[in-house]
């Protein structure tokens, strides 16, 4: 299916440059993230150096970066833009990576997700209970890491990541109890609750990344607040192109498999856009409304292709990309003006690019 977003292969100069900039950020992030963890009881630390992709259960040496270093790389780019850099960048980026492993750990024990990057969670390779645990010790840590800075933001930054965890909980709270809430009628979720739940989820901790490198290092609030703006829409354009992928991405990249948010009957927004929708796609948004009232707790392949057909054709996928693309203009509205260092800011258009164009 095509997209209105281009596939950037690795050998594409914008994704060669995005990928760059991750690794260079990765590269100045790594020394003071590993020794964080180094910190925590053996065990505990062998579950977060496992999350990172650093080692095999029972500790065996992986040699994986984990994921992509998104927060990370928001946290040194948003320090540099403001024009810190050093112990306030990598601070910074220290805290919102560990935040961001800890709600990934207890995530995937809500959602129930066996895999993350082709393999086991780690409540899956180490239980439930230990991941809950794992997961709380990262988040302290990361209290940890921004408390340690000896700086006049240290403050203001620290109560800016508490106010980040609040947000994110609140949208990982409506997340849930989106799932038990009707498809359509007055009780059902509408679009606009689930932009303020995306920006909860997943813009709270982006705007954070954004913008806490930058408080640390005492930038005037004007630009720390525009700075986590720009991030907050970012995430939300992110968690849209998630939600893309999770329907319709390829399993070889996404690491899931095909339709499965469908399989677990999420209420993601090309759904929730498929559901609503007025004019010529209001036929095909009935008859989604029937296939999704009708199908099992555990929909078959059968019943998921279909539905995936069908939020097509109600214009579920065009919407999502629009949504998108509105967000993205939001972020562009955020930067412009502020006085940033111009390399920094170019850095954060191209991660931008490359996080809301991957292969859908």
């Amino acid at each position: 299916m095509t997209t209105a977003f281009p596939v950037l292969l690795g050998a594409d100069g914008t994704t060669a440059t995005a990928a760059g900039i991750l690794d260079r950020c990765r590269e100045l992030v790594r020394p003071a993230l590993a020794g964080t963890i180094e910190r925590l009881h053996p065990w505990v630390g062998e579950m977060a150096a496992y999350s990172f992709g650093w080692c095999d259960v029972g500790g065996t040496p992986a040699g994986g970066a984990g994921g992509k270093g998104v927060r990370q790389a928001l946290a040194v780019l948003g320090a540099e833009a403001a024009g810190a850099s050093g112990e306030a960048a990598v601070a910074g980026a220290v805290a919102v990576e560990l935040v961001h492993t800890f709600s990934l750990l207890h995530d995937d024990i809500m959602d129930g997700d066996q895999t993350r990057r082709t393999r086991p969670t780690v409540w899956k390779a180490y239980g439930t209970g230990p991941a809950v645990l794992a997961g709380d010790a990262l988040f302290a840590l990361a209290v940890e890491a921004l408390a340690a800075v000896d700086g006049a933001g240290t403050a203001a930054a620290v109560r800016r990541l508490g106010a980040a965890m609040g947000d994110l909980v609140r949208g990982q709270a409506d997340d849930l109890l989106f799932e038990s809430r009707p498809w359509t009628g007055p009780t059902a979720v509408a679009p606009e609750e689930y932009r303020t739940m995306a920006e909860h989820k997943t813009g709270a901790l982006l705007g954070c990344a954004a913008a806490l490198g930058a408080a640390l290092a005492g930038a005037p609030e004007p630009t720390v607040a525009a700075l986590d703006r720009a991030g907050r829409h970012m995430g939300v354009a992110f968690q849209v192109v998630d939600d893309l992928l999770g329907i319709w991405g390829d399993p070889a990249v996404t690491g899931k498999p095909v339709h499965n948010d469908l399989r677990q009957r999420k209420k993601t927004f090309p759904v929730l856009a498929a559901l609503t929708a007025r004019g010529p796609g209001a036929p095909a948004a009935g008859r989604l409304a029937a296939l999704l009232a009708e199908a099992p707790d555990v929909p078959d392949d059968a019943t998921t292709h279909r539905a995936a057909a069908l939020i097509e054709q109600a214009g579920g996928r065009s919407a999502a990309l629009a949504e998108a693309d509105r967000h993205i203009a939001a972020v562009e509205t955020c930067l412009d003006g502020l006085p940033l260092a111009p390399g920094a800011v170019a850095e954060l258009r191209t991660l931008l690019d490359f996080l809301v164009r991957r292969e859908i």
